[in-house]
């Protein structure tokens, strides 16, 4: 009679490319954390591949995967289940490998960001009036998705192509009101929450180059980018005197459900986690 000896656990992120991502620092600081015996590690998979890549991985022990840049579209043309929120962002980035063999895919960053401004921002109140969204990506669908689930009244969007803008408005309804790209800083008038999910002023990108001279002072402003930490974007609108928020903790956010579900512990965001995804 043979024993069956448990196996390792593993997990990672699967991208093209992949190098520059910051989940293997944080999952393995978390790992490190909790004791567990398991790794995560990052995975460059080519487009044509992923099909075949992830109907490998569960019967070499992995429970799931990060999903992200090219494939968190072309992800839910694989997935056997999808969660509702997935399939109205349009996107995955969380992948859990069922004892079935079937894949799950969730869409964890809209949790990930409500969750990095209720951290950052205590007393932001999504209610309390519109919130203005620069652009229209699949970040963007997923910050939409997750505000008016929070209650916020009316989303006003701007994009530099509006047909992408005027797709989000389409498939989430009446509370979006898209803008003129040209005429995006009027959108800050009265407005109390304010995204950036446009990768201007990222380090390498173009900058952010909207006027904000209409923001309120009591508005809470956040970036999802988080290289720089303090981009161009959030240090104008803290002079203005608006609590801002950076987007590290989104990342670190998004990434808990995810490893809650893989290893079975619900990693706290901390400022440990933050520095050692900053080291890392």
């Amino acid at each position: 009679m043979t024993t069956e000896h448990p196996r390792i656990p593993l997990a990672g992120v699967i991208g093209h490319p992949i190098a520059h991502s910051r989940s293997p620092a944080l999952h393995g600081f978390w790992l490190k954390r909790y004791g567990i015996k398991g790794h995560y590690i990052p995975m460059d998979v080519a487009p044509a591949d992923l099909a075949h890549v992830l109907q490998t991985l569960p019967k070499m022990g992995f429970v799931g995967v990060n999903i992200t840049i090219p494939h968190k579209e072309e992800i839910l043309k694989i997935a056997d289940i999808i969660t509702d929120r997935a399939a109205l962002i349009g996107a995955a980035n969380t992948l859990i490998f069922r004892k079935d063999g079937r894949i799950h895919a969730d869409n964890t960053d809209g949790a990930g960001f409500i969750a990095n401004l209720r951290q950052n921002a205590p007393n932001w109140d999504p209610t309390a009036g519109p919130a203005t969204v620069f652009g229209a990506g699949g970040a963007a669908r997923a910050v939409i998705a997750a505000l008016i689930e929070v209650g916020v009244p009316e989303v006003r969007l701007a994009n530099r192509t509006r047909p992408r803008a005027e797709a989000i408005r389409s498939d989430f309804g009446a509370k979006v009101v898209v803008s003129e790209w040209v005429q995006a800083a009027n959108m800050l008038d009265g407005a109390t929450t304010v995204v950036n999910t446009t990768s201007l002023g990222m380090t390498g990108k173009p900058d952010f180059r909207v006027p904000l001279d209409g923001l309120s002072p009591s508005a809470t402003v956040t970036d999802i980018v988080y290289t720089p930490l303090m981009t161009q974007f959030l240090i104008e609108a803290q002079e203005v005197g608006c609590t801002v928020v950076d987007g590290l903790g989104m990342l670190l956010h998004q990434a808990a459900p995810g490893f809650e579900r893989w290893f079975g512990t619900r990693p706290e965001v901390d400022e440990d986690t933050r520095r050692a995804v900053l080291g890392g």
